[in-house]
This record gives structure tokens, C-alpha cells and sequence, in this order.
């Protein structure tokens, strides 16, 4: 296994993260098959893993409910003793917090649940910019100093789905950010603060971790045969997995990436391709850019999101709406944008709000017919998350 420096934090992680969103499961998200996860785990940390990433709703009934992941990680180190050996981050659910003391009573749910008395790294969890201000109201940053001063908390960050401006409008309030967990992947450079957010956190020494690092599997799976005959036209045959994480690990700003593994050979498979030094020639670099753009052929619209059709007069968030439809159309599969889509977009933003104005047609620089595009959302997602 190779390692990395977390940026200031001065923790040495493992270059693999075990994210535990995705662990086998029997019957339905909520119930994780315990004896497979554990083999899992104990596998990818007696072969160099050293970070395991949680948060409070992972494998719960409900998008955002309270999850089994933490009980399953908690009772996993504790029964194998393997607590100190592990760097273990999970994340406050940012959006049920109503007054100033609901931070302190989470955190206590957390550290009961993960039995510990202590959090390697507490992140914000998936911060927008409606959760920042709402948090920052509650004296969130207190809550923070008062973490790290009583020893419950060692590193803080954040976890987001921001655009690049936000990223570095909370960057900046607050010197004690240690770590940033962001999505990225060879799709999304330009989604979200994909590479100007990860350059940022290089440049103030804030550790950066990945997630989303296969597009929850859809880099990997029933491959298009246009992006297939590209891979098959590398200097170096790579499999799917290959490409998808060695393109972060050749990059000097991806100190650590999660995967959410959900069998025993995924375990193994990344373990390998995390072992080993692999480094991208150009022209193979170029090939994964013109991969990219190929998938990009396959967006349900031509939205660019310039933004002229905001704001919606009835609060639809266009932009996000069909940012998350023509990625999910992108890899085919409604699950690639779902949990984003309903979980990132508030209940009456989404497309099933739109009445019909058509108040946004004119300003459509792609001359899109929007009513339309988001009738073409409503159908493709639904109106409430069941993707598990």
C-alpha cells in the first residue's frame, strides 16, 4: 500500500479509503451482511489500509435517516481491537440540526454508536450553501473549537457538493479546516469544485479526500462500446477500475480516495491497484480526456449551465435539475444522479415544482424548451428517492 500526507493534519493515510455507504447488504439497504463486511475490512486493513470513512445516515432506511454503518464500524473495532490502528472519519448530519445544542447531542449519538471516545476526523456532512449559513448561524465554529479542545474531535472538515466559489468562501472563515471531502472523478473535473477546488486545497496544505472515485460504479460497468474501443486503443491496457483510479492517484492533489467497496474482490482488486506505482503517459492522459467527452455525447440536453434562466419564478432549481438528469442519462442509469438529486435539491425545488410558465424559455441560450426538460426529469427520477 502507498501512503500519503493529509495535508496539515499530519496524518499519513492510506492512498485507499474504505468508504462503508455501499457495504454488502441482505435484504435491503439497512441491513449490512455482517459476516461478508467483516471479512471485507478485516482484508483491506491487514493489507495496508488505514482510513475508514462513515456518516450517520450510511445504510439506512431512509436517504436521510439514522444509519447501521456507524453501529456495524463501531462494533467491528471493538470486537477485533483494531480501533488504534485505523484512522476513522465520519460526518455531523448538518441538515437536522435546529438549535446549537443538536451538535454536541449528535456527536454523543456518533461517538456511542462507533464506541469510541474519540473521532479521528468529524466532518460537516455534505454541505451546501443553505446548510453553511444555517450552520454558521448555530455557531457551528464553536462547536468545532470546543471538539477539538475536549479531545473528541482530532481533525475537522467537510464534506461538500459545492461549486468552487462556495468551497472557498467556508475555506476561508475558518483557519482550523484540516480536511475536504469532495467528488471527483475523470468525468467531473468541471462538476461541482472539481479540479479548481482540489488545486485550492493543495495550495493552503487542506487534506483532500475523494469520493465518487468510480461515479458509484458507473465508470466500471456495462461500458459503452465507443469508450470501450478508446480503452482498447491505450499504450497500456488498463481494466476500467485501472484508469478510473490511477487517473486521481497521478494527480499531486488526491491524498486519499474512498471507495465504497461492496464485495470481498473489490477489496482486493483496489488494494492492488492502490499498491502499485502506475503513472499515465500523456497520450494515455489525452485518451482519458477524449473518453470523457465521449460520455458527455451520451447527455439527455444541452444544457450548459449558464445560469440565464434563473432564478425560477417558483423556486425550481433548474440548473442542478438538469445537471443531475443529464448525468444520470450520461451512464444510463438513474441511480448515478438519484441520492444527489433528491438529496441536494430541496423538495420544492425539484422538477416535479415546475408549473408551466415558461417563463425561462426565452432566456434559454440552447433554446431548450425547460418545462419540457424537467417533465423529462420528473419521469426519469420520480418524486421521492427508492434507488437503494
Amino acid at each position: 500500500m502507498l501512503y500519503n500526507e493529509l495535508g496539515k493534519s499530519g496524518l499519513k493515510v492510506s492512498r485507499l479509503g474504505f468508504g462503508t455507504m455501499r457495504l454488502p447488504t441482505v435484504n435491503s439497504n439497512a441491513d449490512i451482511d455482517e459476516v461478508e463486511a467483516t471479512k471485507m475490512l478485516k482484508y483491506g486493513i491487514e493489507n495496508g489500509i488505514n482510513l475508514i470513512d462513515t456518516a450517520y445516515p450510511y445504510h439506512s432506511k431512509e436517504l436521510d435517516g439514522n444509519g447501521n454503518s456507524e453501529k456495524f464500524i463501531g462494533k467491528f473495532l471493538k470486537e477485533n481491537s483494531y480501533r488504534d490502528e485505523i484512522i476513522l472519519s465520519t460526518k455531523s448530519p448538518s441538515w437536522l440540526m435546529e438549535e446549537k445544542s443538536d451538535f454536541d447531542k449528535y456527536l454523543d449519538i456518533q461517538l456511542e454508536k462507533l464506541q469510541t471516545d474519540y473521532i479521528d476526523i468529524y466532518l460537516l456532512h455534505s454541505l451546501t450553501e443553505p446548510d453553511w449559513f444555517k450552520v454558521k448561524d448555530l455557531d457551528v465554529l464553536d462547536f468545532l473549537d470546543d471538539c477539538l479542545s475536549s479531545g473528541k474531535v482530532k481533525h475537522v472538515g467537510f464534506s461538500s457538493h459545492i461549486e468552487v466559489d462556495y468551497l472557498i468562501e467556508i475555506l476561508d472563515e475558518y483557519p482550523k479546516w484540516e480536511v475536504v471531502l469532495t467528488q471527483m472523478n475523470y468525468l467531473d473535473e468541471y462538476y461541482q469544485s472539481g479540479i479548481m477546488g482540489l488545486d485550492y486545497l493543495k495550495q493552503i496544505n487542506v487534506g483532500s479526500m475523494i469520493m465518487e472515485p468510480l461515479r458509484g460504479g458507473r465508470l466500471v460497468n456495462n461500458i459503452p462500446a465507443e469508450v470501450q474501443k478508446l480503452w482498447d486503443m491505450a499504450e497500456v491496457k488498463r481494466t476500467p477500475v485501472e484508469w478510473a483510479l490511477q487517473y486521481l492517484w497521478n494527480r499531486d492533489d488526491a491524498d486519499c480516495v474512498l471507495s465504497g467497496m461492496t464485495s470481498l474482490e473489490q477489496v482486493k482488486d483496489n488494494i492492488r491497484i492502490a499498491s502499485t506505482e502506475d503513472i499515465i503517459s500523456e497520450n494515455d492522459q489525452e485518451l482519458i480526456r477524449e473518453v470523457a467527452r465521449t460520455y458527455r455525447t451520451f447527455l439527455g440536453n444541452r444544457c450548459t449551465r449558464c445560469g440565464y434562466c434563473m432564478p425560477c419564478p417558483h423556486g425550481v432549481d433548474i440548473i442542478n435539475c438538469l445537471t443531475e438528469y443529464n448525468i444520470a442519462h450520461m451512464m444510463n442509469d438513474p441511480k448515478a444522479s438519484a441520492m444527489q438529486y433528491f438529496s441536494l435539491i430541496d423538495d420544492d425545488s425539484r422538477a416535479d415544482s415546475c408549473i408551466d410558465c415558461k417563463e425561462c424559455i426565452p432566456f434559454c441560450t440552447q433554446m431548450l424548451d425547460i418545462p419540457k426538460e424537467l417533465q423529462k426529469v420528473y419521469e426519469y427520477f420520480g418524486s421521492e428517492f427508492d434507488h437503494f
